[in-house]
């Protein structure tokens, strides 16, 4: 399979199966401001929807009392989970942040849900100035410079191949990038190159250059005790040695020329996701980069934690390896049922999400992502859209369209490039989607009206909000957990202060929020990267949420920051961070490796 070259940083991460996608305060977006803001976009509405959609989809509203109880009780939840889980709040082997000096030429990939990317990155160092942020909080690095970058789709075959076949296709497309670097240079090629790889899988580790797979629910056919570098390694070698789709000739090139690849690093893509920001913006007195945050396909986050908030058991391959460590990057998978206790405690599941559970292929494993992930946005929106147009409008299933009635087939992708599109007006929509999401061929007694188009839109926006409330939510209850900042409960808010008023803080805008000590949230994933308005709607719940909860300690604030690509860009920044410390690593045989202790395995 050929892949392809990539000059710019905008692939966004795609979803299973087919979606592309890692007293009171200002109010939090209620259904009429959807609503209306959908008006707005779209400029020819009389600015209003039918009654009915909007009762409809209350059990998805969640107000600015709500919103704020779930990132306290989020931040509880955490710190218990960090200290008494082996299942979820995992250590790294990454104990400290870039500092922006680290300098080299490194090779790096990242195994999202539907794409492979590989590329070469340099790294400058300070001998170039650090990123500025743009006006569209885009982290632009001049630090950073990426050459010969090729991407390839995962086919499903490969997700449920068994490992060995999956990490054999990894390493064929490897050593293709690597020999395509050597050809200008003629014969001469260097002994080794440094690789980094980071992969959409939760993962657990004591070094930064191993890596052991834990259970995961991404669609990938892949052993839960899997050693990521062995596998990549044997993969990697295997070419060199059979090369079976080259001819003899290229297959005698490759075994002369093709260096020895040494794995130095391995990570999560949460994890490069903050290492890519850390390096390209360094920390100053009043900014500093906290936190790494994907919202995708699926949706996590890293933060550096201490290690005593950590239970003892996860942290004695890091205390093992760097006994001076008194922090460690931490990967959270907060989606999985433990960190998720508050979204059960709220209620926040409708009806919908329930049937979305129920019907997944583990239900109950990943309560979060189920309501924020790309992977089930798309088919969230359908089952609610299907159980509107059925109940609501007496439209009976052989007229609907296939990809209202079978799962799946309303994809994330749609939702963000067409129905959520700001350019296109409802008229334009119902156009769009008669062609994209055609009426039963067998009918002729439904099709799309600008009215049923905007139905559409109204619920895939609210959906979309809710998924931004949740995501903030969860942001700053880690930071709280972590000590950034503070959130009280809402008993010790009331019998403190009042807090502000809507009518009082209303003209607030959220430039008006920022301060001197900024927290700096490294964002990437296709649905907040690419989703008309998601990061703005974050961000705007974040703020909100801060409001609610007082004044913090030195005027903190927090903000949302683009590290586009980080799954590859930050490996190769954390493969730069072992510079001079890794011994060769060569040849490795496929096998697992054995934690007789270790509750994952």
């Amino acid at each position: 399979m050929a892949g392809t070259y990539l000059e710019m940083d905008r692939m966004t991460t795609s979803s299973v199966p087919s979606s592309s996608y890692d007293g009171e305060a200002p109010s939090m977006i209620p259904i009429m401001e959807i609503v209306a803001s959908a008006a707005d976009i779209e400029g020819d509405s009389d600015g209003g929807e039918d009654a009915s959609i909007i009762d409809f989809l209350k059990p998805l509203i969640l107000d600015d009392r709500t919103v704020y109880d779930l990132a306290y009780r989020f931040s509880k939840t955490f710190k218990d989970v960090a200290a008494n889980s082996l299942e979820q709040f995992f250590p790294t082997a990454v104990t400290r942040l870039p500092t922006g000096q680290e300098t080299g030429h490194y090779l790096a990939a990242y195994v999202g849900l539907s794409y492979l990317r590989v590329a070469f990155i340099d790294l400058l160092g300070s001998s170039v100035p650090a990123a500025r942020v743009h006006s569209n909080d885009v982290v632009a690095s001049p630090r950073v410079r990426r050459t010969l970058e090729k991407a390839w789709p995962i086919e499903e075959r490969l997700k449920k191949d068994n490992a060995k076949g999956l990490f054999a296709w990894i390493g064929d497309r490897v050593a293709e990038v690597v020999a395509d670097s050597l050809e200008p240079q003629g014969s001469s090629s260097p002994p080794s190159v440094d690789m980094g790889i980071s992969f959409c899988f939760p993962i657990k580790q004591g070094n930064l250059n191993e890596a052991i797979l834990m259970p995961t629910g991404k669609g990938f056919a892949i052993n839960s005790d899997l050693n990521l570098r062995e596998a990549l390694l044997d993969g990697y070698e295997r070419h060199i040695r059979r090369a079976n789709h080259e001819s003899a000739a290229d297959a005698k090139r490759l075994r002369r020329t093709l260096p020895t690849l040494r794995v130095v690093a391995i990570t999560n893509d949460t994890v490069g996701t903050l290492a890519s920001l850390a390096y390209s913006v360094p920390s100053l007195p009043n900014s500093k980069a906290v936190m790494g945050l994907i919202v995708g396909s699926g949706c996590n986050a890293t933060i550096l934690m201490s290690m005593d908030a950590l239970n003892e058991k996860k942290t004695l391959p890091v205390r093992a390896n760097q006994p001076d460590a008194s922090e460690v990057l931490v990967s959270t998978e907060w989606t999985l049922r433990d960190s998720s206790r508050p979204l059960l405690e709220l209620r926040i599941a409708s009806d919908w999400d329930n049937t979305l559970t129920m019907r997944s292929s583990r239900p109950g494993f990943q309560p979060l992502e189920y309501m924020v992930g790309g992977r089930y946005i798309g088919e969230l929106v359908r089952i609610i859209a299907h159980d509107y147009f059925k109940t609501v409008c007496g439209i009976p299933d052989e007229a609907l369209p296939v990809a209202i009635i079978e799962p799946y087939r309303l994809t994330t992708d749609l939702l963000s490039l067409t129905i959520a599109s700001v350019s296109l007006t409802k008229k334009d929509l119902a156009s769009e989607l008669q062609t994209k999401l055609p009426p039963h061929q067998s009918t002729a007694e439904w099709t799309w009206t600008e009215e049923s188009a905007g139905i559409l839109r109204t619920i895939a926006a609210t959906v979309q909000n809710r998924s931004a409330a949740i995501a903030a939510a969860a942001t700053t209850g880690l930071l709280a957990c972590t000590g950034h900042i503070h959130l009280r409960s809402l008993e010790e808010l009331a019998s403190a202060a009042p807090t502000p008023t809507k009518e009082a803080t209303s003209f607030l805008q959220p430039s008006d929020l920022r301060s001197p000590e900024e927290l700096v949230v490294g964002f990437s994933g296709g649905v907040i990267q690419h989703y008309p308005m998601y990061k703005q709607h974050v961000q705007r719940y974040i703020d909100q949420v801060l409001l609610r909860g007082g004044p913090q300690d030195g005027g903190k604030s927090i903000f949302l920051r683009e590290a586009s690509d980080g799954g590859v860009i930050g490996v190769g920044v954390l493969a730069g961070t072992t510079k001079g410390r890794i011994e060769t690593i060569t040849g490795a045989g496929m096998k697992s490796v054995e934690h007789k202790n270790d509750p994952q395995s």
